[in-house]
């Protein structure tokens, strides 16, 4: 009789449930994981190679597109890279709106996971659920830099512009009766702050919302309870950071323990895990997204009664405004200068990092006194979650694979870069 082997199973690249292109190749015992070896690289950009070609400013639109759904977060660590080594002071205000904009990219990216990892275990509804309230959140994005994504809204020295004081409104068409658009515009009328309150007043009960289908749901737990766990041990030996370290029971996050921005002014909690399984991590998570949405509220409070500039004053590092550009012979030389050969930044070397939504994204800044970086290293959190693959899904069957792939909460373009 012919001896049963182990055979080898491609997972992937053009996987549903592989968020992205990763191809992994699992060896099986039966339908028991005996490897898992992650192929990655099949997204590369070469994102750190061109910000070296580029002006430091012509590199924040790239930050965009590396963790997709974290989109602000992104760009956040590689602006403060850049005003560590020139020393730049970012007004008080700017620093607000970016960390009311950090934290409601947190709450979008919680948002995508949830649906997505939801689908992947076979939860459909919360999908739906999910994206109701990230379509007000991306009308949020397109409010304050015109893009429902890739905002290119922080910069060196603070953000773009400011908040807009109106909202964009829903039109009436064939598709949608008078009635329905008055409906639709009602926390519309105001300012984008007032649209933002009104989301943060609500949120809580989509959360519990969320909750009712999922957090005792018994074939939700089934599938996530005891699966992938970490000891707090492991978890820090592999270089876990952000809900994948806090659901083993590590209290990390950069907001406490190295603040940036405003963050010490502000009161929050940091949800921790015990059991550092699937089930675990996925309940840090939906406390976050409620922790967020106190900060996001604190923020909004404290931008409302205080008005002041967004950007440096400094216009080696931030354009002049576009009345005295139009107006002053020097401020169109600083404008010119500044958006042709772009900003000087000092001899050094520096590393930044902020609590991403999926753990320490932080950006590695050398620069040799040119307008261009001399190398940029980013510290993408997925790529060290991904190495952990074949030691959390071992003994696993195949299809805990899918749900192990959805608690790291994983996206390839931060990974392959």
């Amino acid at each position: 009789m012919a001896e049963l082997k182990n055979y080898t199973l491609n997972f992937g690249p053009q996987h549903p449930a592989a968020h992205g292109v990763l191809r992994l190749v699992l060896e099986l015992d039966g339908e028991v994981v005996q490897r898992a070896d992650p192929h990655i690289g099949l997204l590369h950009r070469g994102t750190e190679k061109l910000a070296e070609s580029k002006t430091f400013l012509q590199s924040v639109p790239y930050m965009d597109r590396l963790d997709y759904v974290s989109m602000m977060c992104n760009e956040h660590a590689y602006v403060m890279a850049i005003e560590k080594l020139m020393g730049i002071e970012v007004p008080l205000r700017a620093q607000y709106i970016r960390v009311m904009f950090d934290e409601i990219t947190r709450i979008l990216n919680h948002l995508l996971w949830i649906g997505a990892h939801g689908l992947d275990v076979g939860a459909m509804a919360v999908f739906l659920y999910a994206f109701r309230e990230r379509e007000d959140l991306m009308d949020c994005y397109e409010a304050v830099s015109g893009a429902r994504m890739h905002a290119a809204y922080y910069r060196p020295g603070g953000v773009y512009r400011d908040l807009p004081d109106t909202m964009p409104k829903y039109q009436v068409n064939r598709l949608r009766s008078n009635s329905k658009v008055r409906r639709l515009n009602q926390n519309r009328e105001g300012s984008l702050l007032d649209f933002i309150d009104d989301f943060t007043q609500r949120f809580p009960s989509c959360v519990d919302e969320y909750e009712t289908l999922l957090t005792d749901n018994r074939i939700w737990k089934q599938r996530l309870v005891g699966i992938g766990v970490v000891s707090p041990e492991r978890a820090k030996a592999l270089g876990f950071t952000g809900p994948m370290l806090r659901g083993s029971g590590v209290e990390w996050d950069l907001r406490k323990t190295q603040p940036y921005e405003v963050y010490d002014r502000l009161q929050f909690d940091v949800p921790i895990g015990t059991e550092g399984d699937s089930y675990d991590r996925y309940l840090v998570r939906m406390a976050e997204m409620r922790e967020s949405n106190r900060i996001v509220q604190q923020c909004v409070q404290w931008l409302r009664a205080n008005p002041g500039p967004v950007i440096s004053d400094n216009h080696k590092v931030a354009p002049p405004d576009r009345e005295s550009m139009k107006s002053n012979m020097e401020e169109l030389i600083h404008h010119f200068k500044l958006f042709t050969e772009g900003i000087h930044v000092p001899e050094g070397e520096c590393y930044a990092a902020v609590e991403h939504p999926k753990g320490e994204f932080g950006i590695y800044l050398v620069s040799d006194g040119a307008n261009m970086p001399w190398r940029v290293k980013i510290r993408a959190p997925g790529f060290a979650h991904l190495q952990a693959l074949e030691e959390m899904s071992k003994g696993h069957m195949l299809a805990d694979v899918v749900t192990i792939i959805g608690t790291q909460d994983i996206v390839f373009g931060e990974i392959d870069r």
